[in-house]
């Protein structure tokens, strides 16, 4: 996980496959953060969850929240946006454990526990991301096979995009 208030920086994070990158973003305070995390739930290993909370999704995302925060972010003005969860092996039907998918049930399922709004998503499909966000202008950009876009992909319905 990483968070900067400095307009120079630029926040990046690499192959997400069954991983998600998750970015918080105040406009105002122009704070911004990113957390990769891989797992869906620390509750399958307590020990390393203590030890590396952000490698999960239930305790990462909310380390995320509680350091954007903590360096002045507001939650009403946050803009959140995720991305990955692709199928590990490339074929969904031979995906036994479905991490990905899991990692993004678990991150809709808190958000929407917690009333938190996913701005844009770029999830599943059978391919890794490569994910930043500007912390001047708290765009996101995802290249992936070599095009970068900018993330502007609405998040509405329970599906996978």
């Amino acid at each position: 996980m990483k968070i900067s208030s400095s307009p120079d920086d630029e926040i990046i994070t690499y192959a997400l496959g069954s991983c998600l990158g998750i970015t918080v973003y105040d406009p105002v305070a122009r704070i911004g953060a990113m957390v990769h995390v891989m797992l869906p739930s620390s509750s399958i290993d307590p020990v390393k969850a203590s030890m590396n909370p952000c490698m999960f999704v239930d305790t990462g995302v909310k380390n995320l929240f509680l350091a954007s925060y903590k360096a002045g972010a507001q939650r009403s003005r946050l803009i959140v946006v995720g991305a990955g969860g692709a199928c590990a092996n490339g074929m969904e039907q031979d995906d036994y454990f479905q991490i990905g998918k899991r990692n993004v049930t678990v991150l809709r399922s808190l958000l929407w526990k917690n009333g938190i709004i996913l701005k844009n998503c770029d999830f599943g499909g059978n391919l890794a991301r490569t994910m930043s966000l500007d912390i001047a202008t708290g765009q996101v950009l995802i290249k992936m096979n070599g095009v970068t876009e900018i993330l502007s992909g609405e998040c509405g319905g329970g599906s996978l995009k």
